[in-house]
């Protein structure tokens, strides 16, 4: 086995996370949408078809694992290259082992490019001839969007796999797996306290790596059963009670709205803080935002949609622990922002009365009078073209002849909704034609509404 073959760590020295890297597909957890029966990923492995792949996803997803179970389970020699200690030179050296391989063994070299974004795109531009003309097979690993990371040509002869985030249920079954395998910690007879292996899967925020090694340093000073003191302490973080999936969940969530809802920019990033520090996932803290602008500040600060959009956005493009500086920026403006829930009170009073009164039928004025029967049918007759009359507002009913004159939307005097109630009322004015705009209508010629 030559350098580049060699793993980073011997077995002896590895951490746990390393000594405990799956072999093969049936030893796979998490990434079923990829690794699933029938699955295209696990489908290319099993028939030895894989071509070059980027892997995309956070740390700890199982990137270089998946490069090992490829060459594992296909006629492939694994090579190990990091962008981070090896160069362009080496590459040279690699192709020259690859060909002797291909031409002696009958074996293909697959080329495992961890962190393959520390390249900048000339150096990429490396790999393209070995790639094209089938010396290399590469797979690069990446936490960054190779869309803007790797080099066009390169991404063009690949296929881009997306990793996810490992849910806490995979952790666990990682984490009692290392509790009984020998390449663990199965010599140390040790179980996990229930609440401690709850908590280390939480807390792990998707990531086996930080997982598995942090079990292995709580197991060094624990003696039959590893507490969740000893993982608090390996982790350095206390627990909070914040259950993903019970009833502090949802009190910390409803205390978070409720603080925004009032006005309250320092109850609201406390209850932020207390779901960052007990590892919600920040997009549904953003969604939960994205939300609480529409229904609660709506039309009071039409900017507000648009600065939790952008929040949105930003955390997950840089995740945490950055993210925490945008999340609190929106919550902040949308804890101060005027506040109106008279879009989201207007549309739930509509729905209520379509699903009481059904299908009315359409006006026939503003109904679409595409063909020569639907106009001989009246379709579309008396229609008053809007921008024909001052302010674009005249006379007309919109709404089925049984809801003529209902109201939904009532806006409220804060903020920019004031703005459009005032608006609103003067258009109702200029709705009440004097006779002479009645007869100018008259004699307009109706206007042809199909659509283009």
């Amino acid at each position: 086995m030559d350098l580049f073959e060699q793993s980073p760590h011997t077995a002896s020295e590895a951490p746990m996370a390393e000594r405990m890297r799956p072999r093969n597909l049936e030893e796979m957890v998490g990434q079923q949408h990829l690794l699933g029966e029938g699955k295209v990923l696990r489908r290319l492995i099993e028939s030895d078809q894989v071509a070059s792949i980027i892997f995309w996803g956070p740390p700890g997803t199982g990137k270089t694992t998946l490069a090992q179970v490829i060459a594992n389970s296909t006629r492939s020699r694994f090579v190990f290259f990091s962008a981070v200690l090896q160069g362009v030179k080496d590459v040279r050296e690699i192709v020259a082992k690859a060909r002797e391989e291909k031409a002696y063994q009958g074996r293909k070299t697959l080329l495992f490019v961890d962190e393959i974004h520390r390249f900048n795109k000339a150096q990429q531009d490396a790999f393209l001839p070995y790639v094209e003309r089938g010396d290399l097979i590469l797979i690069g690993a990446t936490t960054e969007n190779p869309s803007f990371e790797v080099n066009s040509a390169l991404l063009s002869r690949s296929r881009v796999f997306v990793l996810n985030p490992l849910e806490a249920e995979d952790i666990k079954a990682l984490l009692y797996r290392a509790l009984s395998d020998p390449r663990g910690l199965a010599e140390k007879q040790l179980e996990i306290a229930e609440d401690a292996c709850e908590f280390l899967a939480e807390q792990a925020g998707g990531d086996a790596r930080v997982a598995l090694n942090t079990l292995e340093l709580a197991s060094a000073g624990s003696d039959k059963i590893i507490t969740l003191d000893a993982v608090q302490e390996a982790l350095q973080k206390k627990a909070l009670l914040y259950d993903k999936g019970a009833e502090e969940h949802y009190n910390v969530i409803s205390a978070f709205i409720k603080s925004m809802r009032g006005s309250d920019p320092d109850g609201a990033l406390y209850w932020l803080a207390r779901m960052i520090e007990a590892g919600e996932d920040p997009l549904f803290i953003a969604r939960r935002m994205v939300i609480f602008a529409s229904e609660d500040v709506g039309n009071a600060d039409p900017r507000a949609l648009q600065l939790a959009l952008s929040v949105q956005q930003a955390v997950h493009f840089i995740g945490l622990p950055e993210g925490r500086i945008p999340l609190a920026q929106g919550v902040t403006y949308l804890a101060t922002a005027p506040k109106s829930n008279a879009s989201y009170a207007g549309i739930n009073q509509a729905l209520s009365e379509v699903r009481k009164s059904g299908a009315l039928p359409v006006p026939k004025h503003i109904r679409n009078a595409p063909t020569k029967l639907m106009k001989e049918l009246d379709y579309g007759k008396g229609y008053r073209y809007a921008h024909d009359y001052t302010d674009g507002i005249t006379e007309q009913e919109y709404l089925p002849q049984k809801l003529a004159g209902r109201t939904f939307y009532r806006p409220t005097e804060r903020g920019y909704e004031k703005m459009i109630g005032e608006r609103m009322r003067y258009w109702e004015g200029l709705r009440k034609p004097s006779r002479e705009n009645r007869v100018a209508d008259d004699a307009k010629p109706e206007k042809d509404d199909s659509p283009q």
